[in-house]
């Protein structure tokens, strides 16, 4: 089963995620969906994006019900994120030498992390890296906190979706509602 991603509201924030018969208020990139992503825009890019796997914090959560092959997250992880890296877009230990993000956080935002299949086959440099399905962070009123580019979920609502879904979903990242 496919999951649709769409703008929500003038926000550029604010989307709307559909997985079936479930509707979801989701997070995107800070500064909206758009077709050229790029390194740092803050932009959570259009396509069809396959769901290569989830990751787990298995101190934090059992493994999810989900047809998507899952591996837990440890201490050491890492995602390179510098365009110059040979690594760049790649998982990596924290020590690594080059930049990279920490998929271990203090917060819960990558409690759960689907490895979304953007930029990776092959790896373009510069063109965007870590871009993920993961559990949305709030702001102070309660509505969703933008993200880097990725695009989040309430922890509860992304339960739901990781039980529809499996390796022959894709993630579908539209500029426009669905009826465009």
């Amino acid at each position: 089963m496919d999951i649709f991603v769409f703008p929500a509201t003038t926000a550029p924030h604010d989307g709307r995620l559909i997985c079936g018969d479930l509707d979801f208020p989701c997070a995107v990139g800070r500064n909206g969906i758009y077709a050229n992503k790029i390194e740092g825009d803050g932009v959570t890019p259009t396509g069809g994006f396959p769901l290569r796997r989830l990751l787990y914090r298995p101190d934090r959560l059992s493994r999810p019900k989900t047809g998507l092959e899952a591996t837990v997250i440890l201490a050491e992880d890492g995602w390179c994120d510098d365009p110059d890296d040979p690594a760049y877009n790649r998982p990596v230990p924290v020590a690594y030498p080059g930049h990279c993000e920490t998929l271990w956080r203090h917060d819960h935002r990558y409690d759960l992390i689907i490895i979304l299949g953007h930029n990776d086959d092959p790896v373009r440099k510069g063109q965007g890296s870590a871009v993920f399905l993961h559990v949305a962070g709030c702001l102070s009123d309660g509505s969703l906190a933008p993200t880097e580019g990725c695009v989040a979920l309430a922890l509860d609502n992304l339960l739901k979706v990781l039980e529809k879904i499996d390796g022959d979903s894709r993630l579908i990242v539209k500029e426009t509602g669905l009826s465009a």
